[in-house]
């Protein structure tokens, strides 16, 4: 198979929202799914009224770094498409409130997977 992936454990985003993103991206051109992805973070686009930039931001990171590695395989650029793209919850770290109050609000976090393929 002529696949690619790229992942990043850990990422600082929601859960809720890069499901939303992944889910939107699936299936999609690699180049059309990047335009999407860029509409969104400068305000040209919505998802049911949301723009979720801190997400779209970093899910496009892992699609260029997907891509990448497979410009790494030898793989033809113009003709990834996303096979699969998925966010799972990550680690949940507490964030201290004060020195002698340490239970604070949880951050949140998400693993997220992207997977390319040359058809």
């Amino acid at each position: 198979m002529k696949i690619a992936t790229a992942s990043e454990t850990g990422a600082p985003v929601s859960f809720r929202h890069s499901r939303i993103i992944c889910g939107e991206i699936k299936g999609k051109k690699v180049d059309k799914a990047k335009k999407i992805l860029e509409d969104i973070s400068n305000g040209k686009r919505d998802l049911d009224g949301k723009y979720y930039t801190k997400t779209v931001n970093k899910i496009l990171d892992i699609i260029k770094s997907a891509e990448a590695n497979a410009k790494q395989k030898n793989l033809a650029v113009d003709r990834l498409f996303i096979k699969n793209a998925t966010a799972d919850k990550g680690e949940a770290m507490y964030r201290p409130k004060t020195r002698w109050n340490l239970r604070g609000r949880r951050q949140k976090s998400s693993n997220i997977k992207i997977v390319v393929e040359e058809k």
